[in-house]
């Protein structure tokens, strides 16, 4: 078996490649970035490989890939699924792995309190491949800390260009894939498929707060075309008023047209989410159902105060409607799409929410088939 050095070359939808004790850590910001912050949960998501992907030309028949994963195990719920690997040949699913072993961080939702253990690296295979020259991707989990730390193959590999249009897409959990089952089945990571484009997917979950190190990330990155689902963690975090609101998206807008004066830019608001639509944040863990085992959430804000600026989903729609219908005079590559066009009332009815927050696996290929059909379809804003 020949040792291919794990580079950035290899990978897409990593902006950062990390040396760590054990191998290579894949990052979704940048160096830079992850300096401007002092936050557990921003560093768990961003190393969590959402839309990351090994991407190889090669004839080989067999390949080894070892990895050093980091589950996560959440005290009185139950345990998560082992995160999945989705190996693509020429475009199409060959197989799908998991890595049962690697490191273990336990958290007590009720304290915040961690707990580390430590694990050993894993080797995921794939065998019985046709000897001719094929394109292989590798997806990595989407929802689970993946350092990489050696890929063998019984023949070269080398880098494939990629030729593509690239779209840069960013949001919060749900973009990030929550509740999605493999990498592939994202709603982002289903959208590039069905679109065609190259993904690069800066959806952080628990993490969209509008930051400037985002927005200047984005600026710096090279894209086609750009798109922001805003809103749901600003409600959930109650981190904002609607007078300091409305500049910081402002300031994120014209951070990114910094770099991309002209990039074909959607702003998407929240899905339809009921317990958030006229009822401020923050959002709180529902502990009558943590002590069934279940994980749920609820709205825990003062619905009277929203005249003195509390942000519910309702409230963050319109803003972000006005904002984009004023900068879009002077700004034609500026859109807007209402998320309830992507998850709304009906829906609700017939799919509702997991946890009150986060969409199933059918839900995100339907938002993945409405988005599609929405933005890339010829009258689109990202029409080819």
């Amino acid at each position: 078996m020949i040792t291919t050095p794990i580079t950035i070359d290899l990978l897409r939808g990593a902006l950062d490649l990390e040396q760590t004790e054990r191998g290579v850590l894949p990052h979704r910001l940048p160096a830079w970035a992850r300096t401007q912050y002092d936050d557990g949960q921003m560093s768990m998501v961003d190393s969590q490989p959402s839309g990351v992907r090994l991407v190889f030309g090669t004839s080989a028949t067999a390949i080894e890939l070892d990895t050093l994963p980091t589950k996560r195990d959440y005290t009185g719920a139950p345990p998560r699924p082992d995160g999945v690997y989705d190996v693509l040949v020429d475009g199409q699913l060959h197989t799908q792995l998991t890595a049962q072993g690697g490191d273990v961080i336990t958290i007590d939702l009720t304290t915040g309190a961690t707990e580390t253990r430590r694990g050993q690296t894993q080797t995921l295979r794939v065998t019985g491949l046709a000897a001719v020259p094929k394109t292989v991707e590798i997806w990595l989990p989407h929802d689970e800390t993946t350092e990489l730390v050696a890929l063998r193959t019984d023949a070269p590999v080398e880098p494939v260009a990629a030729t593509r249009r690239v779209w840069l897409h960013h949001g919060s959990s749900i973009s990030h894939g929550s509740n999605a089952t493999h990498p592939t089945g994202t709603w982002p990571a289903l959208v590039a498929a069905q679109a065609g484009v190259e993904l690069i997917n800066l959806g952080f979950g628990g993490s969209a707060y509008l930051q400037p190190f985002i927005a200047r990330t984005i600026r710096d990155t090279p894209a086609d075309l750009i798109s922001l689902k805003l809103g749901i963690n600003i409600v959930n975090s109650d981190g904002l008023r609607l007078r300091a609101f409305t500049p910081a998206v402002h300031g994120f807008l014209d951070t990114i047209r910094d770099g991309h004066p002209d990039t074909p830019l959607l702003v998407v608001s929240p899905i339809l989410c009921p317990i958030h639509e006229d009822t401020p944040g923050p959002t709180g863990w529902d502990l009558a159902a943590l002590a069934a085992g279940e994980l749920r959430f609820t709205a825990t804000g003062n619905p009277d105060e929203i005249p003195a600026g509390k942000l519910t989903l309702s409230v963050i729609r319109a803003e972000l409607a006005r904002i984009v219908a004023q900068r879009a005079l002077t700004d034609p590559n500026l859109h807007y799409l209402d998320g309830r066009e992507l998850y709304g009332e009906a829906d609700n009815l017939n799919h509702p929410l997991l946890d009150d927050l986060h969409p199933d696996a059918t839900t995100h290929t339907l938002l993945a088939d409405r988005f599609t059909r929405h933005t890339f379809t010829s009258k689109g804003p990202f029409a080819d």
